[in-house]
C-alpha cells in the first residue's frame, strides 16, 4: 500500500484547547494562574533589589560552578534530585511496616540536601528577566513551605509522633509537587537555563 507523507499523522498540537475534560480544565486554570504570576508587577522592586544583592555576593569562580557553566546547563535541577528523591522515598516507606526509621533518615537527608540546591537556584534566579523571576520567586516560596513542612515532620518523627510526622510529610510532598511544576514552567515553558555549547 502506497502511503504519502501527507497521510501520516503530525505531532500533537500542544496549543490546542484542552476540551471539557477534568485534566484539561485543571491545565487551563494552572496555566492561567502562571500567566498571572508572570505579569504581576507588584513585587518587582523587591525582586530587583534581591537580584542585585545576590549578584553582588563575592562568589568569584564559584558562581559559574553553581550555575553549571561547565556542564552546559544549570546544576540546580540536578541538586534538587536529592531532597525530592529522599522525600518521595520516605513517603513510600511510610506505607511499609517497620520502615519508619528509614523514612525518618530519608526525611533528614532530604533536608540536608536543600541548602546546596537552594544556593544554586538563587544564583540562577538572580540573572532572570522579570517574567521568569516572578515565577521563580513563587517557586522559592513554595520550596520554603515544603521545607517548613519537612522540618516539622522530622521533629514529630524524632519525638515519636509518627502519625503527625507522616501527615506533615504528605503536606510537604504536596508543596514539592507545586514547586516542581513551577520550576518546570520556568525551565521549559519559559525556556530558561540553556547555555550554548562551545
Amino acid at each position: 500500500m502506497d502511503t504519502h507523507t501527507s497521510d501520516l499523522p503530525g505531532p500533537p498540537d500542544l496549543a490546542a484547547p484542552p476540551g471539557r475534560s477534568v485534566l484539561g480544565t485543571v491545565s487551563t486554570r494552572w496555566l492561567t494562574a502562571l500567566d498571572r504570576i508572570e505579569h504581576a508587577t507588584q513585587a518587582d522592586p523587591a525582586v530587583r533589589a534581591l537580584q542585585k544583592a545576590i549578584r553582588s555576593l563575592p562568589l568569584g569562580g564559584a558562581r559559574d560552578h553553581l550555575r553549571g557553566r561547565a556542564l552546559g546547563h544549570p546544576v540546580h535541577p540536578v541538586l534538587v534530585q536529592v531532597p525530592i528523591g529522599c522525600w518521595l522515598s520516605a513517603a513510600v516507606l511510610d506505607f511499609v511496616p517497620g520502615a519508619q526509621c528509614g523514612a525518618t533518615v530519608l526525611t533528614a537527608v532530604g533536608l540536608a540536601g536543600v541548602a546546596p540546591a537552594a544556593v544554586a537556584g538563587w544564583v540562577d534566579w538572580a540573572d532572570l528577566p522579570p517574567d521568569q523571576a516572578r515565577v521563580g520567586l513563587a517557586h522559592a516560596a513554595s520550596n520554603a513551605v515544603a521545607v517548613t513542612c519537612y522540618v516539622i515532620a522530622l521533629t514529630n518523627r524524632l519525638g515519636g509522633r509518627r502519625t503527625k510526622g507522616r501527615l506533615w510529610s504528605m503536606a510537604g510532598l504536596t508543596a514539592v509537587a507545586v514547586t516542581g511544576a513551577l520550576g518546570g514552567h520556568v525551565a521549559y515553558r519559559q525556556a530558561v537555563g540553556a547555555y550554548p555549547a562551545g
